[in-house]
């Protein structure tokens, strides 16, 4: 009896990015970076990967690796953004400020762009932190004159937290650029999925593949919001100065726990993992789109770019 194509063989470890006409793909060994030129060739980038985890093996243990390859994500996705943003039409490229301009004369191309990379990351981070996290602590505090128990506040506070992330993910859709960037975002998934089905890696084949995957960045993002409802009602405070530290304090746990349930929703297929999937694939409804079948083609040629050269050393 032939075997059913249509279903995940195995789950890899292999991700992506999307990025500006382009798409970032980070394998075991390996990441590519392959970007549309306006005149419509590819342009390919391939480097070694080396993981922090390899050098600092406690880094890579289970509820530590969370944030660890949350923040490498960051620092690579922020490279290949700049990357990718190199490639666009002249019209479409902001000019330099004032502050890019001195950090390139006194810290020379290099160095500068370790900086300029550090420095996004950092800010990123700042804004993520105040924006999802401490912002609705602050707002969630204006309920406490009447609102006296601590797990309904942390119940409003979450909520809150919600509402101003999917506000975030629905605003940011509505700009052209982002639209693009959702649609190579559909073109990754598509094509993690056609491997992941072992399946040949063709236009074709990659098309009809659902855009909605399990292990998305957007998912794991919702679940963090969820685990922080829980994790913040266990551990709460009434003053909402020692709330704004504890949320600080219990990102890195917030994060840990939501890696690894991300990681579990990812190997097995179960009632859990179907609820503890819904929200983030419901969320991917909005953060990818359909994508035409040039984009496809650059999603293929950077998942190539990195497949082991041993088969099954990706696996999830």
């Amino acid at each position: 009896m032939a075997k059913d194509t249509d279903k995940v063989k195995f789950c890899t470890s292999i991700g992506g990015q999307a990025l500006m006409e382009g798409i970032l793909m980070r394998g075991v060994d390996r990441e590519a970076i392959v970007v549309r030129k306006p005149d419509g060739e590819l342009e390919r980038k391939v480097e070694p990967l080396k993981a922090i985890r390899l050098k600092y093996p406690i880094l890579g243990w289970p509820f530590i690796r969370g944030t660890v390859n949350f923040i490498e994500s960051m620092v690579h996705g922020v490279r290949a953004l700049t990357y990718s943003a190199g490639f666009l039409p002249d019209e479409e490229v902001e000019e330099p400020s004032k502050l890019d301009k001195w950090i390139e004369k006194h810290l020379g191309g290099e160095k500068a762009e370790k900086f300029l990379t550090g420095f996004s990351v950092f800010l990123g981070l700042v804004l993520a932190v105040g924006l999802f996290f401490l912002l609705p602590t602050v707002i969630a505090g204006l309920f406490s004159g009447f609102v006296t128990s601590r797990v309904l506040r942390n119940l409003i506070e979450g909520v809150i937290r919600i509402v101003i992330f999917l506000a975030y993910i629905i605003l940011a859709s509505r700009m052209k650029e982002i639209k693009r960037v959702w649609m190579y975002h559909g073109a990754e998934h598509k094509t993690i999925f056609c491997y992941e089905k072992g399946k040949e890696l063709t236009v074709e084949n990659a098309r009809g593949q659902s855009r909605l995957h399990p292990r998305c960045g957007t998912s794991f993002l919702f679940i963090v919001m969820i685990v922080s409802i829980l994790v913040t009602s266990v551990v709460s405070w009434s003053n909402v100065w020692i709330r704004l530290v504890l949320r600080i304090a219990l990102l890195p746990v917030i994060m840990g726990i939501s890696y690894e349930l991300i990681k579990y929703a990812g190997r097995h297929d179960n009632v859990l993992t179907k609820i503890l999937s819904a929200p983030g694939k419901a969320l991917q409804l909005v953060t990818t789109a359909e994508p035409d079948d040039s984009m496809l083609e650059v999603a293929i040629e950077s998942l190539k770019l990195v497949l082991p050269d041993e088969a099954g050393t990706d696996k999830w």
